[in-house]
């Protein structure tokens, strides 16, 4: 296959060198524990509701006060309660075209070339599809929702001088406010250059390393602050007023977010224009995936098609915590591992 063109292109071969490129972020997702796998999720969304948005069943903890065993007491017993949650697919696609695309990459392996920046494309995509939805969690408004974004917000972006500032102490006051003695599941950190900075600076980030083929260890761009990894994106959340600048971090942890890739029916295609100045070739690309965060309902109350936009990803009217069957009572917001810190730097 020489040449980049609708007659020789194969669309389930490149999509099989797209999923083949090593891709850092996605990977450090997945391995961080922050995603749950969750691929029967994906047989499931063909069968409800034309496959784009979906409820599932939650189990339940178990509690109860014990009862004293001394021959005389009855045994009563507490009912578990019954949770489900609902969630939703997020499509995108996007198209790329190249005017005498083959000859741009005469004398190269152009699968290799492609394929590398399609896969980069989408993991950007995807990485701002979560930060969309966290930004519409911590929106969330009623007495249970509020609690949740209430306790796991670390907000010290009004304290004087460098104690606005993330310190080494931040992250873990930040995620046992949260969590309590579940603070070990969180496992990434998304935070802003700015905030990153910092942490060097007072030398708390921890670069991660590789070994070259060459067996020289080199260090990552990906780096650990308190053994949780770090991401850097200056996308996420800057608040400037006047003189004062604040910071929005993110913390995940162990099965934040329930996550499956659903697929497209035709997730690559390619099309040849011999006319349009002098010849061109426009290649498609299309994906659905599931990012479902725990204990958290999509509610699809602000949502205008069959795949939210991120702004409505981002809308508070879209989410509110899970509830049991009865809807009287929402999940313990300290079984969700998602939690925030709002800084100055």
């Amino acid at each position: 296959m020489s040449n980049f063109n609708s007659k020789t292109f194969n669309g389930e071969v490149f999509g099989k060198y797209v999923n083949q490129i090593p891709n850092l972020k996605r990977n450090e997702l997945v391995h961080s524990g922050a995603l749950r796998l969750r691929p029967e999720l994906k047989d499931m969304f063909s069968e409800q509701s034309g496959g784009f948005y979906g409820t599932v069943p939650m189990f339940a903890t178990i509690g109860g006060d014990a009862l004293n065993y001394d021959g005389s007491t009855d045994i009563t017993a507490n009912e578990t309660s019954t949770f489900s949650q609902s969630m939703v697919v997020v499509g995108r696609a996007k198209a790329w075209v190249e005017n005498d695309f083959s000859a741009d990459v005469a004398g190269t392996d152009f699968m290799d070339n492609v394929a590398v920046q399609v896969a980069q494309y989408w993991d950007e995509t995807d990485q701002k599809t979560i930060l969309a939805i966290l930004k519409g969690v911590f929106a969330m408004t009623g007495d249970a929702n509020e609690e949740f974004v209430n306790g796991h917000t670390l907000d010290i972006s009004a304290e004087a001088g460098d104690g606005a500032k993330v310190a080494a102490t931040t992250l873990n006051t930040a995620i046992q406010k949260a969590c309590g003695d579940n603070k070990d599941k969180f496992s990434l950190v998304f935070m802003h250059s700015a905030v990153a900075t910092n942490l060097e600076n007072l030398n708390l980030i921890d670069r991660l390393k590789y070994t070259d083929e060459n067996g020289i260890q080199r260090d990552l761009t990906l780096g650990t602050w308190c053994g949780r990894t770090v991401f850097i994106d200056d996308t996420m959340p800057v608040v400037v007023d006047g003189d004062n600048i604040t910071y929005t971090t993110y913390i995940l942890g162990d099965g934040a977010f329930d996550y499956v890739d659903v697929g497209a029916s035709v997730p690559y295609a390619m099309d040849r224009d011999e006319a349009k100045n002098g010849g061109r070739t426009t290649l498609y690309s299309r994906q659905r995936k599931i990012f479902a965060p725990y204990g958290i309902n999509f509610t699809k109350s602000d949502m205008a098609t069959l795949s939210p936009t991120d702004a409505e990803l981002e809308s508070a009217a879209n989410w509110e915590l899970v509830k049991n069957a009865e809807g009287t009572a929402a999940i313990d917001h300290k079984a969700i591992p998602i939690a925030r810190i709002i800084s100055r730097g």
